[in-house]
C-alpha cells in the first residue's frame, strides 16, 4: 500500500497495515478458496454496491481472473469470513467462479471491524451515512469516542460530529441520501431545523424545485425566525435585531457543534443554547466539550 494512501489516516491505524496490505508477507502464501466457503464481513458499512461496475469487474474477471487477492479470515465455525475484497468477491459469483485467490490471516475482532471500516472509508464513493455507520460501528463496537475516531481516521472532532449527526435523521430523508437525491450539505442543514415535523416535507422541496445548499440555509433560517401563531391574550414583546457579530458567532458554533446554536443577550448578561435531538446527539456534543457523562 502507498504512502499516499496511509497518510489520510490517524495515529494508531497505521499498525493495522500490516493486517490489510494485500500484498502476501514472505511468511504467507495465496490459495484458491472456495466462494461457497466464504462468509460476508458482518462489520462491512457498505449498503450499496453500482451493479455497473460489479458487472463490468465480473467481465474482466471472466477475461484476465482476479489479479488482487481478497483478506480472509479462519471462521470459528466453518469456512471463512471476509475481511477485505468484497467487490471481488461479488464480481467472481456474478462471472461464474467457483473459487476466488485469498490470504488467511489470524485477526481478531478489533481488527477485523477495523480493517472492514478503513478499507471502504478509502474508497470515494461511500456515502455520506455509509460513512456515518462506519464511524459508529468503531463507537460502538470499540467503545470508543467520537474523540478516539477522530484522532484514528486523521478527522477533525467536528468532522465526525457532523457525520454522526446524519444518524438522527428521518428514514425516508436517509434514503434521499443514500440515493444521492440529497448532497451532505442539504442533509446538515436540513438536520438545523428546529420544528423536526418540517423536515420531511421541506426535504421533499429540495428535491422538487433543486434548491442549492445555500437556498436551503436561507429557508432554513427564515423557518425558524418564524415566530409562532399569535396569542390575542398576551402581547408579544418587539423582537430585537441581533448585531452581525453575534449572528456570526452563532453561525460558527453552530459548525462547530452540527446543531442549533443561539446566544440570547441581555445588556452584558446572556445565555447560550445549544439543541440536541436525542441522548446519544447530547453525548456527541459533551464530547466535543471534554465532558465525560
Amino acid at each position: 500500500m502507498s504512502k499516499a494512501r496511509k497518510s489520510g489516516l490517524g495515529r494508531g491505524m497505521d499498525a493495522l497495515f500490516s493486517s490489510y496490505e494485500e500484498t502476501p508477507a514472505d511468511h504467507e502464501i495465496v490459495e484458491d478458496i472456495l466462494l461457497e466457503d466464504i462468509r460476508p464481513n458482518p462489520y462491512q458499512p457498505r449498503k450499496k454496491f453500482d451493479e455497473t461496475l460489479l458487472q463490468e469487474l465480473a467481465d474482466s474477471i471472466k477475461q484476465s481472473g482476479v489479479f488482487q487477492p481478497v483478506i480472509l479470515r479462519q471462521s470459528t465455525i466453518k469456512g471463512y469470513e471476509l475481511i477485505a475484497g468484497e467487490r471481488r468477491v461479488r464480481a467472481s459469483r456474478m462471472a461464474g467462479k467457483t473459487s476466488i485467490p485469498a490470504i488467511v490471516r489470524d485477526l481478531d475482532e478489533q481488527q477485523m471491524i477495523e480493517i472492514a471500516v478503513i478499507e471502504n472509508l478509502q474508497r470515494e464513493d461511500l456515502s455520506p451515512l455509509e460513512e456515518a455507520e462506519a464511524y459508529s460501528l468503531l463507537m460502538n463496537k470499540l467503545s470508543l469516542t467520537q474523540a478516539e475516531v477522530a484522532d484514528r481516521m486523521g478527522k477533525s472532532r467536528p468532522y465526525i460530529a457532523n457525520y454522526i449527526r446524519l444518524l438522527s435523521l428521518p428514514d425516508e430523508v436517509k434514503e434521499m441520501v443514500n440515493d444521492n437525491h440529497l448532497s451532505m450539505g442539504q442533509a446538515r442543514t436540513l438536520l438545523g431545523l428546529k420544528d423536526k415535523n418540517q423536515l420531511i416535507p421541506l426535504a421533499k422541496k429540495v428535491l422538487d424545485e433543486q434548491l442549492t445548499v445555500r437556498q436551503l440555509e436561507e429557508y432554513v433560517q427564515r423557518l425558524n425566525s418564524q415566530s409562532p401563531a399569535p396569542d390575542d391574550t398576551k402581547k408579544k414583546p418587539a423582537k430585537v435585531k441581533k448585531p452581525a457579530e453575534i449572528i456570526a458567532i452563532e453561525q460558527q458554533m453552530q459548525d462547530y457543534f452540527g446543531t442549533s446554536a443561539i446566544i440570547h443577550q441581555k445588556g452584558d448578561k446572556g445565555k447560550i443554547e445549544i439543541e440536541y435531538l436525542s441522548q446519544s446527539d447530547l453525548i456527541r456534543i459533551l464530547d466535543l466539550l471534554d465532558i465525560q457523562l
